[in-house]
Protein backbone atom coordinates (compact mmCIF):
# COMPACT_ATOMS: atom_id res chain seq x y z
CA UNK A 1 0.00 0.00 0.00
CA UNK A 2 2.80 2.37 0.94
CA UNK A 3 4.58 1.52 -2.31
CA UNK A 4 1.45 2.41 -4.32
CA UNK A 5 1.06 5.74 -2.51
CA UNK A 6 4.73 6.51 -3.10
CA UNK A 7 4.41 5.66 -6.80
CA UNK A 8 1.28 7.86 -7.20
CA UNK A 9 3.04 10.71 -5.40
CA UNK A 10 6.06 10.35 -7.68
CA UNK A 11 3.93 10.30 -10.84
CA UNK A 12 1.97 13.37 -9.69
CA UNK A 13 5.23 15.19 -8.94
CA UNK A 14 6.56 14.45 -12.44
CA UNK A 15 3.29 15.59 -14.06
CA UNK A 16 3.18 18.84 -12.04
CA UNK A 17 6.83 19.66 -12.74
CA UNK A 18 6.32 18.89 -16.44
CA UNK A 19 3.32 21.23 -16.59
CA UNK A 20 5.25 23.98 -14.80
CA UNK A 21 8.00 23.67 -17.42
CA UNK A 22 5.94 22.96 -20.57
CA UNK A 23 3.09 25.47 -20.22
CA UNK A 24 5.31 28.60 -20.02
CA UNK A 25 7.36 27.31 -22.97
CA UNK A 26 4.16 26.81 -25.02
CA UNK A 27 2.79 30.22 -23.99
CA UNK A 28 5.87 32.45 -24.23
CA UNK A 29 8.75 30.72 -26.03
CA UNK A 30 7.68 28.30 -28.77
CA UNK A 31 4.42 27.20 -30.38
CA UNK A 32 3.58 24.43 -32.83
CA UNK A 33 2.13 25.46 -36.18
CA UNK A 34 0.84 23.33 -39.05
CA UNK A 35 1.09 24.86 -42.54
CA UNK A 36 -2.32 25.01 -44.20
CA UNK A 37 -2.60 25.85 -47.88
CA UNK A 38 -0.18 26.38 -50.75
CA UNK A 39 0.87 30.03 -50.36
CA UNK A 40 4.42 29.09 -49.28
CA UNK A 41 5.07 26.40 -51.93
CA UNK A 42 7.78 25.34 -52.77
CA UNK A 43 9.42 26.42 -49.50
CA UNK A 44 6.88 25.02 -47.05
CA UNK A 45 4.18 22.58 -48.05
CA UNK A 46 0.65 22.01 -46.80
CA UNK A 47 0.82 19.84 -43.69
CA UNK A 48 4.39 20.72 -42.67
CA UNK A 49 4.66 20.73 -38.86
CA UNK A 50 6.67 23.67 -37.52
CA UNK A 51 7.86 25.05 -34.21
CA UNK A 52 7.59 28.84 -34.03
CA UNK A 53 10.16 30.90 -32.11
CA UNK A 54 8.34 33.59 -30.08
CA UNK A 55 11.41 34.97 -28.27
CA UNK A 56 13.83 36.26 -30.93
CA UNK A 57 11.75 39.29 -31.88
CA UNK A 58 11.85 40.52 -28.29
CA UNK A 59 15.62 40.81 -28.70
CA UNK A 60 15.84 42.09 -32.28
CA UNK A 61 13.36 43.16 -34.91
CA UNK A 62 12.12 40.99 -37.78
CA UNK A 63 14.45 40.87 -40.78
CA UNK A 64 13.87 40.74 -44.52
CA UNK A 65 13.68 37.12 -45.60
CA UNK A 66 12.32 35.80 -42.29
CA UNK A 67 9.40 33.40 -42.61
CA UNK A 68 6.87 34.40 -39.96
CA UNK A 69 3.54 33.37 -38.48
CA UNK A 70 1.13 36.19 -37.70
CA UNK A 71 -2.43 36.87 -36.71
CA UNK A 72 -4.44 37.69 -39.82
CA UNK A 73 -5.22 41.44 -39.83
CA UNK A 74 -8.79 42.73 -40.05
CA UNK A 75 -8.25 43.95 -43.61
CA UNK A 76 -7.44 40.40 -44.74
CA UNK A 77 -10.40 38.94 -42.85
CA UNK A 78 -12.75 41.48 -44.44
CA UNK A 79 -11.34 40.69 -47.89
CA UNK A 80 -12.32 37.04 -47.41
CA UNK A 81 -15.71 37.93 -45.84
CA UNK A 82 -14.74 36.50 -42.44
CA UNK A 83 -15.94 37.95 -39.14
CA UNK A 84 -13.43 40.51 -37.85
CA UNK A 85 -13.37 38.60 -34.55
CA UNK A 86 -12.15 35.41 -36.23
CA UNK A 87 -8.75 34.28 -34.96
CA UNK A 88 -6.66 33.04 -37.89
CA UNK A 89 -2.95 32.80 -38.54
CA UNK A 90 -1.02 33.07 -41.82
CA UNK A 91 2.56 32.17 -42.67
CA UNK A 92 4.43 34.43 -45.12
CA UNK A 93 7.85 35.92 -45.82
CA UNK A 94 8.92 39.42 -44.76
CA UNK A 95 9.85 41.43 -47.86
CA UNK A 96 9.62 45.09 -46.81
CA UNK A 97 10.79 46.65 -43.53
CA UNK A 98 9.51 49.66 -41.55
CA UNK A 99 10.18 52.99 -43.27
CA UNK A 100 10.77 51.43 -46.69
CA UNK A 101 8.76 51.83 -49.87
CA UNK A 102 7.79 48.67 -51.73
CA UNK A 103 6.98 48.81 -55.43
CA UNK A 104 5.19 45.82 -56.97
CA UNK A 105 5.24 45.49 -60.74
CA UNK A 106 3.79 42.11 -61.62
CA UNK A 107 6.23 39.53 -60.28
CA UNK A 108 8.97 42.11 -59.67
CA UNK A 109 9.53 43.59 -56.18
CA UNK A 110 11.55 46.77 -55.79
CA UNK A 111 12.64 48.18 -52.42
CA UNK A 112 13.39 51.85 -51.76
CA UNK A 113 15.14 52.88 -48.53
CA UNK A 114 17.75 55.32 -47.18
CA UNK A 115 20.65 53.28 -48.56
CA UNK A 116 18.94 52.76 -51.91
CA UNK A 117 16.91 55.87 -52.78
CA UNK A 118 16.75 54.77 -56.43
CA UNK A 119 15.47 51.35 -55.44
CA UNK A 120 16.74 47.78 -55.74
CA UNK A 121 14.87 44.91 -57.40
CA UNK A 122 15.00 41.92 -55.05
CA UNK A 123 16.62 38.67 -56.11
CA UNK A 124 14.20 36.03 -54.81
CA UNK A 125 15.32 32.47 -55.60
CA UNK A 126 12.66 31.07 -53.24
CA UNK A 127 9.74 32.63 -55.15
CA UNK A 128 7.59 30.22 -57.17
CA UNK A 129 5.65 31.72 -60.08
CA UNK A 130 2.91 29.82 -61.88
CA UNK A 131 2.97 31.21 -65.41
CA UNK A 132 -0.62 30.07 -65.92
CA UNK A 133 -1.98 32.81 -63.60
CA UNK A 134 -1.80 36.00 -65.70
CA UNK A 135 -3.90 38.09 -63.24
CA UNK A 136 -0.95 38.53 -60.88
CA UNK A 137 1.24 39.90 -63.65
CA UNK A 138 -1.00 42.97 -63.87
CA UNK A 139 -0.59 44.03 -60.21
CA UNK A 140 1.08 47.41 -59.90
CA UNK A 141 1.31 48.93 -56.43
CA UNK A 142 3.50 51.22 -54.35
CA UNK A 143 3.22 50.97 -50.58
CA UNK A 144 5.00 53.20 -48.04
CA UNK A 145 5.56 51.37 -44.76
CA UNK A 146 5.20 53.13 -41.41
CA UNK A 147 7.55 52.56 -38.46
CA UNK A 148 5.60 49.55 -37.17
CA UNK A 149 4.69 47.98 -40.52
CA UNK A 150 6.04 45.14 -42.66
CA UNK A 151 5.30 44.00 -46.19
CA UNK A 152 4.78 40.24 -46.43
CA UNK A 153 4.37 37.91 -49.41
CA UNK A 154 3.78 34.21 -49.92
CA UNK A 155 6.54 32.41 -51.81
CA UNK A 156 3.92 30.94 -54.15
CA UNK A 157 3.37 34.35 -55.71
CA UNK A 158 0.31 33.50 -57.81
CA UNK A 159 -1.50 31.72 -55.00
CA UNK A 160 -1.24 33.90 -51.90
CA UNK A 161 -3.37 36.38 -49.96
CA UNK A 162 -0.78 38.86 -48.74
CA UNK A 163 0.24 42.53 -48.47
CA UNK A 164 -0.39 43.08 -52.17
CA UNK A 165 -4.12 42.77 -51.47
CA UNK A 166 -4.73 43.75 -47.83
CA UNK A 167 -1.80 46.07 -47.16
CA UNK A 168 1.01 46.22 -44.60
CA UNK A 169 1.25 43.97 -41.56
CA UNK A 170 1.59 45.63 -38.16
CA UNK A 171 4.35 44.34 -35.87
CA UNK A 172 1.84 43.69 -33.08
CA UNK A 173 0.26 40.96 -35.24
CA UNK A 174 3.49 38.97 -35.56
CA UNK A 175 3.51 35.80 -33.46
CA UNK A 176 7.03 34.61 -34.25
CA UNK A 177 9.38 33.17 -36.85
CA UNK A 178 9.91 29.63 -38.07
CA UNK A 179 12.41 27.81 -35.88
CA UNK A 180 12.10 24.10 -36.71
CA UNK A 181 10.39 21.93 -39.29
CA UNK A 182 9.63 18.59 -37.62
CA UNK A 183 7.47 17.02 -40.31
CA UNK A 184 7.92 15.44 -42.79
CA UNK A 185 10.87 13.59 -41.26
CA UNK A 186 12.89 13.70 -44.48
CA UNK A 187 12.75 17.51 -44.41
CA UNK A 188 13.54 18.22 -40.74
CA UNK A 189 15.42 21.52 -40.66
CA UNK A 190 16.30 24.58 -38.56
CA UNK A 191 14.91 27.99 -39.62
CA UNK A 192 13.22 26.47 -42.69
CA UNK A 193 12.84 28.94 -45.52
CA UNK A 194 14.86 31.81 -44.02
CA UNK A 195 16.83 33.76 -46.61
CA UNK A 196 19.24 36.67 -46.10
CA UNK A 197 21.32 36.77 -49.27
CA UNK A 198 19.75 39.90 -50.71
CA UNK A 199 22.02 42.03 -52.88
CA UNK A 200 21.77 45.55 -51.48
Amino acid sequence: MEQTKSLIKEVLSVVIISLIVVIPIRMYIAQPFVVSGQSMDKTLADGNYLIIDEVSYRLQGPQRGDVIVFRVPEEALALSNYSLDKKMFFIKRIIGLPGETVEINGDSVKIFNEKNPKGVVLNEPYAFVDKLSPYFKDIKKTIILKNDEYFVLGDNRHNSSDSRFWGPLKKENIKGKTFLRLWPFNKISVAPGDYNNYQF
